[in-house]
């Protein structure tokens, strides 16, 4: 399947998310230039961290405007998958096409590290290939994750469980002293109701090789996209 990788002034994930893809997940991978609006027949639209733009205004405000946007949204609105990635989520959520804002760390600190994310639900195209429950680890850098919504819409998030992976201790524990940005109720990512738009803040691409990273649980992500694709002929 193709993967088109979207990149923004200011991405600094896009070739990470490129080389995961081609060489540890072997999947044809292209990017797709912010001011263009040619998604290139991609299968998959990946929105990759950085800092989109500067982070002006707000993180993902004004990438959210970009001409290549207009198409993802089509292309989301159309069932097509997208999954946005630490400032891609932030994009996502300023688009529209998730629910709720990024803020910044409750510390005010930008963090940098590896976190441990529990698998809140097995059941999507982004996370098919995890087992319920299971606890992965995966890195974070941004200053701007504390995922913030109003009671409605955690609720609904909770209700129709869209809640994919939230921040836990090794054992799989979502305390307050493993949540590394102050998110609602630990939320490390969250799906759209038609559940083929997928926003996390961890670094999944920065997790794929084990030579490089010492650790793939990163390549569980894309594999789940992959192998769902399979299954539905793609």
């Amino acid at each position: 399947m193709k993967f088109g990788i979207v990149q923004f002034p200011g991405s600094n994930c896009d070739h990470d998310a490129l080389w995961a893809l081609q060489h540890n997940l072997g999947q044809e991978a292209e990017f797709l230039w912010h001011k263009g609006s040619d998604l290139k027949n991609a299968d998959v639209i990946v929105l990759p961290g950085g800092f989109s733009y500067g982070d002006y205004l707000r993180t993902g405000a004004i990438a959210r405007f970009s001409p290549i946007m207009k198409e993802v949204v089509r292309f989301a609105n159309a069932g097509g998958p997208v999954i946005g990635i630490c400032n891609g989520f932030q994009i996502l959520c300023e688009s529209g096409l998730l629910p709720g804002v990024l803020m910044r760390n409750t510390s005010l600190r930008f963090v940098c590290k590896y976190v441990h994310l529990k698998v809140e639900n097995a059941d999507t195209m982004f996370s098919g290939s995890c087992l319920p429950g299971q606890v992965i680890e995966i890195p974070i850098a941004h200053g701007d994750g504390n995922f913030v919504c109003d009671g409605a819409v955690l609720k609904e998030l909770q209700d129709s469980n869209r809640i994919v992976f939230r921040y836990c201790d090794a054992e799989g524990n979502a305390t307050e002293e493993a949540n590394p940005n102050g998110s609602m109720m630990n939320i490390a990512g969250i799906v759209n109701k038609r559940g083929n738009v997928f926003g996390m803040m961890p670094h999944p691409e920065r997790a794929c090789d084990r030579q490089l990273m010492g650790r793939s649980d990163g390549a569980l992500i894309f594999r789940s996209i992959v192998e769902h694709a399979s299954v539905l002929g793609v």
